[in-house]
C-alpha cells in the first residue's frame, strides 16, 4: 500500500520543482546554473505530462463539469509553461534573457501551483476513497518514469494522443538527456535535504 495520496505526491513535485529553481538562483557559476536550470526543466517536463495523463482525467471523471474546467486551465497552464521552456532551450545559460525567461517560468508555475494546491487537488481528493488516491499515486509515479523529460508544446495534452506522444518523444529526450549537465544525484539529494524533502 502507498503511504503517499495524490494529493501528498503532486505536491512533492511541487515542492521540488520550486527547489530546482531555487537552486538554480543559489548557483554562482555557468555549469552549476545549466545544471540545476536542466533538472528544473526536466522535473517540470515529468511532472506536467503525468498530470496530465492520470490527475486530469480524474479530474473530469470525479469532478463532471466543474472538474473538465479545472483540467482545461490546467492544460492551458502547462502548455505555456512547456512553450517557454521550449524557448529557454535555445538561449544561453548565463545571459539576462535565459534568467528572464526562467524567472518567468517560475512565475506562471507559482500561479498554477497555488491554484492546484488550494482548489484542485483538495476537491479530488475529496471524492476519491483512500485506496483510489493510493492507487492514482502510484500511477502518477509510474507515469513519470515513462514520460517524456523536455517540453514538447505542440504535443497533444490530452489521452490518449498525449500518451502515445509521450512514448514516441521519450526516447528522443532520454538521447539529449545524456548529453546534457545535471547536478549529480548527491547534490540533489543534499538539496532536498537541507530543504526538509
Amino acid at each position: 500500500m502507498a503511504t503517499r495520496t495524490l494529493k501528498e505526491a503532486v505536491m512533492h513535485d511541487h515542492r521540488e520543482i520550486e527547489l530546482f529553481y531555487d537552486q538554480y538562483k543559489k548557483a554562482v557559476d555557468a555549469e552549476n546554473k545549466d545544471k540545476w536550470s536542466n533538472q528544473f526543466t526536466w522535473e517540470v517536463a515529468r511532472h506536467s505530462v503525468s498530470e496530465e495523463i492520470v490527475v486530469y482525467p480524474l479530474f473530469e471523471k470525479k469532478l463532471e463539469e466543474e472538474g473538465k474546467k479545472m483540467a482545461d486551465k490546467d492544460r492551458a497552464d502547462h502548455r505555456e509553461v512547456k512553450t517557454l521552456l521550449a524557448r529557454l532551450e535555445s538561449l544561453s545559460v548565463g545571459t539576462p534573457e535565459h534568467e528572464n525567461l526562467l524567472t518567468k517560468v517560475k512565475d506562471v508555475l507559482a500561479e498554477h501551483i497555488r491554484g492546484e494546491e488550494q482548489h484542485d487537488l483538495p476537491l479530488l481528493e475529496s471524492k476519491l476513497q483512500t485506496e483510489e488516491s493510493y492507487n492514482a499515486e502510484r500511477e502518477f509515479q509510474r507515469t513519470k518514469a515513462l514520460v517524456p523529460t523536455r517540453p514538447h508544446p505542440m504535443a497533444p495534452d490530452k489521452p490518449p494522443y498525449e500518451t502515445l506522444a509521450g512514448f514516441l518523444a521519450f526516447p528522443i529526450d532520454k538521447i539529449r538527456d545524456l548529453f546534457s549537465k545535471f547536478p549529480k544525484e548527491e547534490e540533489v539529494k543534499a538539496a532536498k535535504a537541507k530543504a526538509g524533502i
